[in-house]
């Protein structure tokens, strides 16, 4: 039996979101001349990438976008890899971004990857937060909160006719 998918964000709802998104970046980090969006592979960097476009077409902050390559089914034993191994983190604001929020322990695991910079802080963003908070990780930006079970799925679509689907 295949499940239904329900449509709870289309192209549109998901590029608003963005927007909005990328505005209150640009106005927590009004002060930087400088942000760095780490997105999680593969939709949370599809996602920093969408964002950074959004950011350079209405602030003057200078972005560089680097893609976290983790293993989201066990991120604890995972190697983290950053796709720019060139960044220099130090005294810089990092944003690191993820499609969906579940229960917080990828994003929890992928911090490790800015642990030992000197970095200036590390602010999370979500298109879709879950609520389900097994790590004390609460996003700073979220596009959507969603009150679902732990048997529903979240589905991002970032790449393909863009949509949220929930089943």
């Amino acid at each position: 039996m295949v499940a239904e998918k329900n449509l709870i964000l289309n192209k549109k709802q998901i590029d608003q979101k963005i927007k909005r998104i990328a505005y209150e970046i640009y106005e927590n980090n009004i002060e930087e001349k400088q942000v760095v969006l780490a997105g999680i592979s593969e939709n949370g960097y599809i996602l920093a990438s969408l964002i950074e476009k959004e950011l350079n077409s209405i602030s003057p902050l200078q972005v560089e976008t680097v893609k976290i390559s983790i293993d989201k089914n066990s991120p604890s034993t995972s190697e983290i890899k950053l796709s720019n191994t060139h960044v220099n983190f130090s005294n810089k604001a990092v944003i690191l971004l993820d499609d969906v929020l579940n229960t917080g322990k990828t994003v929890a695991f992928t911090l490790k990857a800015f642990l030992n910079s000197d970095v200036k802080k590390i602010e999370v963003g979500v298109l879709v937060n879950r609520n389900h908070k097994l790590f004390p990780i609460y996003p700073k930006y979220t596009g959507y909160e969603l009150a679902t079970t732990f048997t529903e799925h979240v589905e991002v679509l970032l790449k393909k006719g863009k949509g949220v689907y929930l089943y």
